[in-house]
């Protein structure tokens, strides 16, 4: 197994994203003035796990994902290793989305819209170095598969997944590949913080797996409750976890207000313990 071809992609990643230019807000798509020159992402993680790791089909469970769910192999003869990017919020990004807790920042609203391209980007570009080492690859992010989220045909699907599901989840991905555990909001907390974006890879390049250094999904959350306090539009519960049709209408709303099609929260990724890393517990 390659261990020297995962320190190559990260550094690929972090060379890639430190001098990207569509990681900074360019004067022709600021929404105000004040947001040219804004960057949307610092130095990112990786984690790798096997394409044959198990847990790749508990997710396939009907209380997990479901059945619907592809795996590793199903999105790509011959997969070997899957290759998950964490690729997190800049300073700049988390620090103005603290200061209004009813409604998200211009500069969060920048990162889940060209956030979202950049991270697409970061793909793109780390399949391509794969494919310069002689390895294929591919990601189920960018792959007509995956289907648009929210919107399966449920009457040609005897058993239509959930709602707010689709065939790949890049946070479940994350969790497997060692990068962290889920908390309160189904955010993902990593030893470098849940404010970020996600993507992966799966390839046939035989990568060594990284540990998981837990063993139950919510081991990193401590249960604080301040992501239940930030929600402008109470969607997570201590107790009962997200509520994704609430959160979602709020989506709507930010949309309808900001212009399509910019829109977003964050408010559960800031202000909280699992920001910028692991929460200690008390």
């Amino acid at each position: 197994m390659m261990n020297g071809y995962r320190e190559k992609l990260l550094r690929e990643a972090e060379s890639f994203i430190s001098s990207a230019p569509h990681n900074v807000i360019s004067p022709e798509t600021a929404r105000t003035p004040a947001m040219a020159g804004l960057v949307l992402f610092d130095a990112p993680v990786v984690g790798v796990a096997a394409a044959d790791d198990p847990l790749f089909d508990e997710l396939k469970k009907p209380g997990v994902m479901g059945p619907h769910v592809l795996g590793p192999a199903e999105w790509m003869s011959g997969a070997k290793s899957v290759i998950s990017v964490l690729l997190l919020y800049s300073g700049r990004v988390r620090a103005s989305n603290r200061e209004n807790f009813d409604w998200p920042s211009i500069e969060w609203t920048h990162g889940r819209i060209e956030g979202h391209a950049m991270v697409e980007n970061t793909i793109r570009h780390l399949i391509g170095f794969i494919e310069k080492l002689g390895y294929r690859a591919m990601s189920p992010l960018l792959d007509p598969r995956l289907g648009p989220k929210y919107h399966f045909d449920r009457k040609a699907d005897a058993n239509p997944p959930p709602r707010f599901n689709s065939r790949w989840s890049e946070r479940h991905a994350a969790y497997i590949a060692g990068l962290g555990t889920f908390g309160l909001s189904c955010g993902l907390i990593s030893h470098r913080g849940m404010a970020g974006r996600f993507g992966s890879i799966i390839s046939d390049m035989e990568l060594t797996p990284d540990p998981r250094p837990y063993t139950g999904i919510f081991d990193y959350c401590i249960k604080c409750g301040k992501c239940v306090k930030n929600c402008p539009v109470g969607a997570i519960g201590l107790e009962t976890g997200k509520d994704h049709p609430t959160c979602s209408a709020f989506l709507d709303k930010v949309l309808e207000k900001e212009g399509h099609p910019y829109y977003g929260c964050g408010k559960c990724q800031v202000g909280v313990p699992c920001e910028t890393g692991i929460p200690k517990r008390m």
